[in-house]
């Protein structure tokens, strides 16, 4: 709760096309100094070309980068690839504060791009050992947390109309051959912030805001 006993609701940044660094800096950061007062964020952007490799990464995963640049990073997982067309979200949040498990956040998230999926009629599901959401073992959003001191970073990265062949460069979440697709392929997108405005409906449902929610002016903290 918030103070004097008011519902605390989850603000959420649109940050445009922003470099992969400068956000991941900012959500280090940002975690590191929050308190048990400060608000629960929820950042919405999207990456020029970049490959992460999380702390779970081997070389051999990474095939053939080229000029494309590949960031050393401390969320959980293997390598993937971030560019225009993708939604990449980010949920900043104090789990303990929210009654929120790991497993549970995880499950969650998953659920939520599942749901936005459903909405434009397009089937979707897990795969055993292999977090992310697939359409029948083709994946479309991947996911990679980090948990410090109760405070949740990195997140997800939901593909809608990108360019994929840099996927051919690496083995996508560490699988080889691992096939991957965008929702424009799948059904018809208006605009990306169209899915944007399904996907922050369902991941403040999920994390336990419902439609307390409020978009916030300007950009990084």
């Amino acid at each position: 709760m918030a103070p004097g006993g008011m519902q605390a609701e989850l603000q959420v940044r649109r940050l445009g096309l922003m470099a992969y660094e400068p956000v991941w800096r900012a959500m280090q950061a940002f975690t590191d100094q929050r308190d048990e007062n400060t608000a629960d964020e929820l950042w919405l952007v999207e990456h020029p070309p970049v490959f992460t490799q999380g702390q779970a990464g081997k070389a051999e995963h990474l095939l053939a980068p080229g000029d494309i640049p590949v960031v050393q990073v401390d969320r959980g997982g293997q390598v993937t690839y971030h560019g225009p067309g993708q939604i990449v979200a980010y949920p900043l949040i104090d789990i303990k504060r929210m009654g929120l498990g790991v497993r549970k956040l995880v499950q969650g998230i998953e659920q939520a791009i599942i749901a936005v999926l459903k909405s434009y009629g397009v089937d979707a599901g897990l795969v055993a050992g292999a977090p992310g959401v697939y359409i029948d073992g083709v994946k479309i959003a991947s996911l990679g947390l980090r948990i410090r001191k109760g405070k949740s970073f990195h997140g997800l990265a939901f593909n809608i109309d990108m360019d994929l062949e840099p996927f051919q460069r690496i083995n996508p979440c560490g699988f080889q051959g691992l096939q991957v697709t965008n929702l424009s392929a799948l059904a018809e997108v208006s605009s990306k912030t169209e899915v944007e405005d399904r996907l922050i409906a369902g991941l403040a449902g999920v994390l336990g805001y419902n439609d307390r929610f409020r978009l916030v002016a300007g950009g990084l903290p």
